[in-house]
């Protein structure tokens, strides 16, 4: 069983510490088993006070570090001396160094300032909440911050946007280790989107639409149920009974991308879906996804997952009992 350990810091701010159990511990089996064992350590194995006024205790010290397969750094509101001069205390620096070589590393929200102080994001992509990462980057200037994401994947270390943001890299993990329809299956079991459009970008100046305004949510839904079709841009501004001009300036507030790029993302989650629960061909699970042809599934699929959807498929594919497709 993959073992998860959580490092909770003094003045960990307890929304986040909570979501890796959440997530992962909802992630299950075939049969019920679970997929993943999550505890939470401190450095020392003593109490740590909260960020919301009550003490945390916890049953492991750093030790526990060493036979994590996925360690997660939650953010701290006791952080000064990190986010001023990028500098962690011997003790911090210490039970990192328990990490063992070859673990997935993964900050949630500020956490991302220890990773970058103990060097592990030096020269690599990462991402913190949009409101720290002006301050991030003056710091720690050999990241490459990007405050716009959700999360960034950078392979054996993942850095993910402010407080909810961490759900959303949990669930891409779980999707990574055991494929979509797991993942999907836990977000139904948390009442949470299995799959956020957009990144943060959308929540900087404005977070919700105003009541009176009128949104391309809708139109989403609607093509949603359609991905097989093409979806012209001239289409979807008609659905939603707009000129194309203003579709595509309110989809790109509201969704974060280009409605192009949203469609092409939701083809390609189908697509991933088909290759897992049935027995199409890979051709016909990218025309039933929606694209054009073969080497446009190929191409769209390997940018956006990172292998061929043949490999996916090898590694992620559970045929239905009845042999039937979708």
């Amino acid at each position: 069983m993959h073992r998860v350990v959580v490092l909770a810091l003094d003045g960990v701010i307890p929304f986040e510490l909570g979501i890796p159990s959440r997530i992962f511990g909802e992630a299950t089996g075939a049969s019920g088993e679970p997929l993943y064992e999550v505890i939470v350590c401190t450095v020392d194995g003593k109490p740590v006070a909260s960020s919301e006024g009550f003490t945390i205790g916890a049953a492991y010290d750093a030790g526990a570090l060493a036979g994590a397969g996925t360690v997660v750094i939650p953010p701290s509101t006791a952080l000064g001396p990190v986010r001023e001069h990028g500098r962690l205390s011997g003790p911090v620096t210490g039970a990192l160094s328990r990490i063992r070589p070859g673990s997935r590393v993964v900050s949630i929200c500020t956490g991302a300032y220890v990773l970058a102080a103990a060097g592990l994001l030096d020269g690599r992509p990462a991402t913190t909440h949009w409101r720290e990462a002006e301050s991030f980057q003056r710091t720690f200037p050999q990241v490459r911050v990007d405050p716009s994401v959700l999360f960034v994947d950078d392979g054996d270390v993942l850095t993910s946007a402010g407080a909810a943001a961490g759900v959303d890299l949990c669930l891409h993990l779980v999707r990574l280790d055991h494929g979509s329809e797991t993942a999907n299956r836990v977000a139904r079991g948390c009442v949470v989107p299995p799959w956020r459009d957009g990144g943060q970008a959308q929540y900087i100046e404005r977070p919700i639409p105003e009541a009176a305004q009128a949104t391309t949510a809708a139109t989403r839904a609607w093509a949603l149920e359609r991905l097989e079709q093409p979806l012209t841009l001239a289409r979807l501004a008609a659905h939603a009974r707009t000129s194309v001009r203003t579709f595509t300036r309110r989809f790109r507030d509201e969704a974060g991308m280009t409605a192009g790029q949203w469609l092409t993302r939701q083809r390609v989650e189908r697509a991933r879906l088909l290759l897992e629960t049935t027995d199409l061909t890979v051709d016909q699970v990218g025309d039933r996804s929606g694209f054009g042809g073969s080497s446009s599934f190929r191409h769209h699929f390997r940018t956006i997952v990172g292998i061929s959807p043949a490999a996916y498929r090898r590694g992620f594919h559970s045929p239905r009992p009845d042999g039937g497709g979708r």
